[in-house]
């Protein structure tokens, strides 16, 4: 075990709110130290390319944007580390964070920023063709579809606001359902239902997609182990999974509140969490819009939280 760090503030996690965080920190002189955890820059690395975030008129890829964004931070003397954070121990300040399970952080100050992982089928093909046609943000990358064919997985709420977006930009949007029935509010299966270019597939699985240098197609079956079961190849040209995201708070589930889905629930108009000098920014505590510029402005706002914390408490 390498021998306890002591520091202002730790930031664990990167993507847009814990690099914004990192920036806001190093310039209020909070020496702050930020561990990149298991992917870093977050998941904005797998997405070909980011159009709707402002100051970048021409669009630019997430990994890009996501080093300019690290690029910055080291500028104002951030120290960016790869490590992730295994554990933690807000029983006393203070706070000790456990980094790759053998060195140990106290803490004056926490940012959490681990983000969420989006839900996949499993499907070797998800893998294959990421940001060539796969993409699990329609708000993300629908424009790249416009007058396209598209095909969006699920049937709760997600699924459903995923395809009525998608159904004014592509030219026809097909939603596959596993059951025969969809799960979303009866407000969301009525706009579904009613929208023209929204095509119900129920009762039908994806097993696997195809095409040369992107998608062109999936290969679905409908009623599988039954009697009627019908296996045949849907021709479109992207693949959108809208089955949910799962929170990166594994190792704060006995010490921080979360919402019944894993997310941090923080204080109404603020970043705090219900510790005391741990903050929370970006997907983790964002159940609801998940976007790179929501997620920035809230590391803007952990760190500023983080500084008032700080300085009131003569840390």
């Amino acid at each position: 075990m390498e021998q306890n760090e002591r520091i202002r503030c730790l930031i664990i996690g990167s993507g847009p709110a814990g690099y914004t965080a990192a920036i806001y920190a190093s310039r209020a002189n909070l020496s702050p130290v930020l561990y990149e955890g298991m992917q870093p820059g977050g998941q904005l690395t797998t997405t070909s390319d980011v159009e709707n975030f402002p100051g970048y008129p021409e669009g630019i890829s997430g990994f890009d944007m996501m080093e300019d964004l690290k690029k910055q931070a080291e500028r104002f003397g951030a120290n960016i580390r790869r490590g992730i954070a295994t554990a933690v121990d807000f029983s006393q300040k203070p706070y000790r964070i456990t980094i790759d399970g053998e060195k140990i952080i106290e803490a004056d100050a926490l940012i959490i920023s681990t983000g969420a992982s989006a839900k996949y089928l499993g499907l070797p093909d998800e893998v294959k063709y990421a940001g060539m046609g796969v993409s699990a943000c329609a708000t993300c990358d629908g424009f790249f579809y416009r007058k396209k064919i598209v095909a969006v997985v699920g049937g709760g709420d997600t699924a459903c606001e995923e395809a009525e977006y998608l159904s004014h930009l592509a030219s026809k949007v097909y939603l596959i359902v596993r059951k025969n029935f969809l799960r979303a509010s009866n407000i969301m299966q009525r706009r579904v239902n009613e929208n023209p270019n929204i095509e119900i597939l129920f009762e039908t699985q994806a097993e696997g997609l195809f095409g040369e240098n992107g998608v062109e197609g999936v290969h679905l079956v409908k009623g599988k182990d039954t009697a009627h079961e019908e296996r045949y190849d849907l021709p479109i040209d992207g693949f959108f999974l809208a089955i949910g995201h799962k929170p990166n708070t594994d190792i704060f589930k006995h010490s921080i509140t979360l919402d019944e889905n894993g997310y941090i629930v923080t204080a109404p108009h603020t970043t705090e969490t219900n510790i005391e000098g741990v903050f929370a920014a970006g997907d983790v505590a964002d159940p609801r819009y998940r976007q790179a510029i929501t997620a920035a402005a809230s590391g803007c706002k952990a760190a500023m939280d983080a500084e008032r914390y700080l300085i009131n408490n003569s840390l």
